[in-house]
């Protein structure tokens, strides 16, 4: 049995982890026998409502409205892992066989500053080195959604692979960190062997919950082959 280590970064869409995303993540992992930790690092963030018209690609494009609310990144994050949740500073690569960050805008919020920042974005300090640490330990990296993003700006200096999509303004951020982006469709997945990271698009160009499973499907299936 494999131990897959996933970081989550709030709850909905919106301001955290992309529910729909992250539960399709542990769905296919549970189906293939393994087990998997959810972490998610302290802090607080600011809430956005789930109620607006505003769609995630204009939230990227122009970052969000959010109202006086804040919460912890940490106890949101436990109400998708139904408390079974970690500190990310706990997190040790020698423990886990992979790293797994499902999407949400709380990947571009609350792990990063790319909402707000755009290309000069900062990765958080916990984000930052559970995913670097990992890189060095020969591990696997998998990433949906916008959550490549992070990838790229911790690993593209060593010119990994990875997809957000379509060509997007995203993917020229990606770009410019040094990553190589592959353009993708819903359901496809982009497969770095030499720097095992492995990516799918989800929500970035998807428009219905079974792309997503499918997509996720398929990450969990070329993690199977890369761990074999």
């Amino acid at each position: 049995m494999k131990n897959i280590a996933i970081i989550l970064s709030g709850c909905g869409n919106r301001d955290g982890s992309e529910l729909q995303e992250t539960l399709s993540m542990m769905l296919s992992i549970d189906n293939i026998g393994w087990h998997y930790q959810c972490f998610a690092p302290e802090g607080l963030f600011e809430v956005v409502s789930h109620l607006d018209e505003r769609n995630a690609d204009e939230d990227l494009e122009e970052g969000t409205l959010v109202d006086t609310e804040q919460r912890d990144i940490f106890e949101e994050s436990a109400r998708i892992a139904r408390g079974n949740i970690l500190p990310l500073d706990q997190y040790n690569p020698a423990d886990y066989d992979a790293l797994c960050l499902p999407g949400g805008m709380g990947a571009a919020r609350n792990l990063s500053s790319y909402a707000f920042d755009g290309p000069r974005m900062t990765v958080i300090d916990s984000v930052h080195d559970a995913i670097l640490e990992t890189y060095r330990a020969h591990k696997p990296i998998c990433a949906e959604c916008i959550a490549p993003i992070i990838v790229a700006k911790v690993l593209g200096r060593y010119g990994v692979h990875l997809t957000l999509g379509h060509e997007c303004q995203a993917s020229q951020v990606v770009e410019g960190f040094g990553a190589v982006h592959e353009v993708c469709e819903p359901c496809e997945v982009c497969v770095d062997s030499e720097h095992k990271v492995i990516t799918t698009p989800a929500y970035m160009v998807a428009t219905r919950i079974s792309e997503i499973f499918t997509g996720s499907e398929k990450l969990v299936y070329e993690l199977e082959k890369m761990l074999a």
